[in-house]
């Protein structure tokens, strides 16, 4: 079982440089981590990340980091859930993991009653917003590093949206984002973080297919 860490508000760069450091120093006996929190504004630039994805450079920064994916946006009023996990110990791949975190985001939300999917061709959770386009509500970039993972997944709660229109979220010229606030829900990231958690350890904790 992941032991789970809800740590408020926490910087960006830190906070990456520490799941670097549990990764790096992990073995095979050393427990998963689940950590739950937010970060102050900031755009990260994955791996393989193009820089032309960013339309607009303001005040906010931008941090080159080492997961997957593209461009996207963390600030207030984001949960971020990064999954700190031995695979090879869970007995499943990235694919499954990706799959996994998914379906975590999209049974939170139909508690809600609001529907939401995954895509194959592009990881994420997906809704219909109110003018019923296409929009993400979450977003996912792992690294794998011998065996084990790091980073996870954002999920907009009730927050700024504004940054995304900087950018192309994922890649994705025109995608649209979608948050929690929009379907009339009132919570923060603090208040939904221990249903998130519940959320994902079901799903991790599920037998390999």
């Amino acid at each position: 079982m992941a032991l789970v860490r809800e740590q408020g508000v926490c910087a960006y760069e830190p906070t990456w440089h520490a799941m670097q450091a549990f990764t790096d120093a992990r073995t095979a006996e050393t427990p998963d981590e689940l950590w739950l929190l937010e970060h102050p504004p900031v755009f990260t630039l994955g791996q393989a990340g193009k820089p032309e994805h960013i339309l607009q450079r303001g005040d906010i920064p931008i941090v080159k980091i080492d997961r997957g994916g593209q461009v996207t946006y963390h600030g207030p009023g984001q949960l971020m859930a990064y999954t700190l996990l031995d695979l090879r110990r869970l007995g499943f791949g990235v694919r499954e993991l990706v799959r996994r975190l998914e379906n975590s985001v999209i049974a939170l939300l139909d508690d809600y009653d609001i529907a939401a999917y995954g895509k194959t061709d592009a990881p994420g959770v997906y809704v219909r917003d109110a003018d019923g386009e296409e929009a993400k509500i979450a977003a996912l970039g792992l690294r794998i590093r011998n065996g084990c993972c790091f980073h996870g997944l954002c999920f907009n709660v009730d927050m700024d949206l504004a940054p995304y229109s900087m950018i192309n979220p994922c890649g994705y010229q025109g995608l649209h984002v979608a948050q929690l606030r929009d379907f009339g829900v009132v919570e923060t990231p603090a208040t939904i973080a221990a249903r998130m958690a519940a959320k994902i350890l079901q799903q991790i904790n599920q037998l390999p297919a």
